[in-house]
């Protein structure tokens, strides 16, 4: 298939083309090109988690599927996103378990979510980045009344934070997590950690 080409996660955003969808950005390490991948909202979960350096209460299913690994010595030496068909991506887990190397199908969101857990490499091919690949430019700029209301916005969020007692900020985080509120548990996460 080709050169291989090590990539690494840029972002992830809403997707304004399909509801309750994101976009993955993967970009490659010694390139301009990037690759977007649109995952569900369950995966995209998973993976904002370990992004922001947030632990559920209860293990997710890829959380179970790194500690099932973990506990039978399976080790996943890399994800591979190997094909392209009719703008699905496909992915293969590249494991290893008594010097045996076995290659298992996995959808690409799930794929990414484990490499992230296990810290292994995520690859894709030369072929694959040049049909699906993309140069993002630098964000649209925004105008001085959009600019105006997200500092006011921003303003709201931490002046409300702000008023908070860090035991309040504690309680406060652990609701956010048993709700499932990721992006209200980082901005408290933040807070507790600009106060200790």
């Amino acid at each position: 298939m080709g050169d291989r080409i090590k990539l690494n996660i840029i972002g992830l955003t809403s997707s304004h083309s399909q509801r309750n969808s994101y976009t993955l950005i993967l970009g490659e390490e010694n390139g301009e090109l990037k690759l977007p991948v649109v995952i569900g909202g369950y995966e995209a979960q998973s993976i904002a988690l370990v992004i922001e350096g947030l632990k559920p209460q209860r293990p997710l299913t890829h959380d179970l599927m790194h500690d099932f690994f973990h506990q039978f010595k399976v080790t996943l030496k890399e994800v591979v996103i190997n094909k392209l068909e009719e703008g699905v991506f496909f992915s293969t887990l590249v494991t290893e378990k008594d010097n045996i190397t076995q290659n298992i199908d996995a959808r690409t969101s799930d794929a990414i979510a484990l490499a992230l857990r296990v810290k292994c490499p995520i690859y894709t091919y030369k072929s694959i980045l040049n049909d699906a690949g993309i140069q993002y430019e630098e964000q649209e700029t925004t105008t001085e009344e959009d600019q105006n209301n997200e500092d006011i916005n921003e303003t709201d969020s931490e002046s409300n934070l702000s008023k908070l007692s860090l035991n309040e900020l504690e309680a406060e985080l652990e609701k956010a997590i048993k709700i499932e509120d990721y992006d209200r548990a980082a901005l408290l996460r933040d807070e507790i950690k600009a106060r200790k």
